[in-house]
This record gives structure tokens, C-alpha cells and sequence, in this order.
């Protein structure tokens, strides 16, 4: 907004739009992911990849046009929205493929981080404008639908554009479900009594429950991730060197390589105990993503794989909105120095 070189060491009321683009950053995302898994199944991944590069195209040109903050943040807001759903889509789909392919997504996830932190930073640092940045970004959303519409191979059972059908339901298992409901009614089914059919809440809810020894671990781990890298990066300031204020917090995001190293270590070592990267943080941070929905994937019923896979990132954002939080009333309290 015309005040990011700025120069002086000194924290000023500009940090609190820091924290403000952070929260925008996440809460979309946590609110979808916190809902979305409960009746994203009603929609189709196509639709579903053509609405998020529609929402990445938004953020890119909403930001790169913005003459005020609110601008910026409603930007920000939509690439939080397509980032979201893109990561529990892309998640639930790892399903109807081999269960390498997570260690792809893993180093998948890692490698954007790392393009998307050393293209703006570069780019910027030679001379384009942020708007100019952001406008060549738009390549991204188009090679998202490219890839996925021309040259992902997709599996025939694979829901594109028509809601997912379950065909296996017959008429013999349709007649023993009626002889059943009096036993149902008395809640004396177990969650697992089925083989076929969309899950029911009752289904749904112990799956989340099984869910919670993989989802606090994570959560734990990007909290204190983003709470070191976006919440208190920026109050960091070096005098004397070559790169500005602004510049040293755009080239901070250097952390991102470690992100990539750990994502993509699953084909390397799996890490079954999770809870110990919550005490390693931090270039482990990758590592306890990737093997978390590696073992979510390798340990849930077929049946209930696909919703777990969705359901369990909320972990990370999770962890980083609490993250935000946090760090307002540290930002306050430099603030007043």
C-alpha cells in the first residue's frame, strides 16, 4: 500500500495490517476446512478445481489493482478461500490413486512454497513493481487447470463433473438395510456396519474422533511455525546491510526450502510418532504434515478414507490461526515501546 520499503527498525502501527493479512490468510481457510468435509462430497472435484484457480485468479488480480487495504485483504481473503478447499480436494483425492503419491503432494506443497517465496521475492528485487508480480502469477491458476484437466490420468471410479454414485448398493442390501432400521433406531449399529453408501453423521463423528491423535500433533507444529515465521519475523530488523526493512522480511521466507527438504523426506523415513516433531518444530514442520496424512491414509477403512483425509486438514490451519492470535498482543506490546 505504498509504506512496505519503509526503513525504520522501530515496530509501527503497520504491524497490526501484518497480523490482520495473516488472520485473512487463514480463517477462510479454517472455516472451510472445519465445514466443507461434511458436504463437499455433493460436489464434484471438477467444479471444485474450476472454482479454486477462479478464486486464485480473483486474489491475484484483486491485490495486484488494490488502491486500499481493504482491497488487498478481500484478495487475500479469496486465495485463502481457493487454498483451502484446493488442500482438502487434493487431499481427498490422493485416495483413487497409489498411496505414493502423498509423498508427491508432499514435495509438491514444498516446492510451491519455495517457487511462490523466491518469485515475488526476486522478481520485486530486480526492479517489477508488486502489481507486475502479481499479474504474472496468474500463470499459476491456468497451469492448475491445465494439469489437472489435461494432464492428470484419472481412474474411471473418479467423481468429475456428477455427484459419486454408489452403485454396489443392490436390492438384497437395500432389503437387509429395511430389516435392519428397527436395530438402528435403537442404536445398536456400530459405525463400521457398512460397506457402501455416503457416511452418515454418526460415521462421520467417530471417524473424526480416531482423527485427534494425528490433528493436535500437527496443529501444534504450524503453531509454532507461524507464530516464529509470520508473527515474529517482521519485527525483526537488521541496520546497516544492503536490503531494506521490507526486504529482509520478503527474503525471510528462505525458510520455505526447509519446508520443501521435509515434505519431502517420506520416501525417505516415515515417522509413525508424531508427537515428537511437535518438539522438534521446525524444519520438521514439513515432515509432520507429510506423515501425517501418509499414516491417516494407511490406517482408515477404505470406506472412510476419503473424509478423513479431508477432515484432518483443518490440523495445520488450525495451528496457524491460533498462531495470529497469539501474536497480536505481542505486536501491541512492541508497538508501545
Amino acid at each position: 500500500q505504498g509504506s512496505a520499503n519503509a526503513t525504520s527498525p522501530t515496530p509501527s502501527p503497520l504491524t497490526v495490517d501484518f497480523q490482520a493479512v495473516l488472520l485473512a490468510d487463514i480463517l477462510p481457510t479454517l472455516i472451510i476446512k472445519l465445514s466443507a468435509p461434511c458436504v463437499i462430497h455433493k460436489l464434484p472435484y471438477g467444479f471444485r478445481v474450476l472454482f479454486c484457480a477462479l478464486m486464485a485468479a480473483t486474489s491475484f488480480l484483486l491485490v495486484s489493482f488494490s488502491s486500499a487495504m481493504w482491497m488487498s485483504i478481500l484478495g487475500v481473503i479469496f486465495a485463502s478461500i481457493s487454498a483451502g478447499l484446493g488442500e482438502l480436494s487434493f487431499l481427498s483425492l490422493t485416495v483413487y490413486f497409489s498411496r505414493d503419491v502423498l509423498s508427491a503432494w508432499g514435495s509438491g506443497t514444498g516446492g510451491a512454497g519455495v517457487a511462490g517465496a523466491f518469485l515475488y521475492s526476486g522478481l520485486t528485487q530486480v526492479g517489477l513493481s508488486p502489481q507486475v508480480t502479481l499479474q504474472i502469477m496468474l500463470v499459476v491458476p491456468f497451469a492448475m487447470l491445465i494439469s489437472y484437466f489435461f494432464l492428470l490420468a484419472p481412474p474411471p471410479t473418479l467423481p468429475q463433473w456428477r455427484e459419486k454414485q454408489y452403485a454396489a448398493v443392490v436390492s438384497e442390501e437395500r432389503q437387509q438395510l429395511m430389516d435392519d432400521s428397527e436395530e438402528e433406531e435403537q442404536g445398536e449399529s456400530t459405525p463400521g456396519n457398512r460397506s457402501s453408501g455416503p457416511l452418515t453423521p454418526k460415521e462421520k463423528l467417530h471417524v473424526i474422533r480416531g482423527l485427534m491423535r494425528f490433528v493436535f500433533p500437527l496443529g501444534l507444529v504450524y503453531f509454532a511455525e507461524y507464530f516464529i515465521n509470520q508473527g515474529l519475523m517482521e519485527l525483526l530488523y537488521f541496520p546497516n546491510v544492503f536490503l531494506s526493512h521490507a526486504e529482509q522480511y520478503r527474503w525471510s521466507t528462505l525458510y520455505q526450502v526447509g519446508v520443501l527438504v521435509s515434505r519431502s523426506s517420506l520416501c525417505c523415513i516415515k515417522i509413525r510418532k508424531l508427537w515428537a516433531l511437535s518438539l522438534l518444530q521446525g524444519l520438521l514442520g514439513g515432515a509432520a504434515y507429510v506423515n501425517t496424512f501418509y499414516f491417516i491414509s494407511k490406517e482408515s477403512e477404505d470406506r472412510h478414507r476419503e473424509f478423513a483425509m479431508a477432515a484432518a486438514s483443518v490440523g495445520d490451519s488450525l495451528g496457524i490461526a491460533l498462531a495470529g492470535l497469539a501474536a497480536f498482543p505481542v505486536h501491541r506490546y512492541f508497538c508501545s515501546l
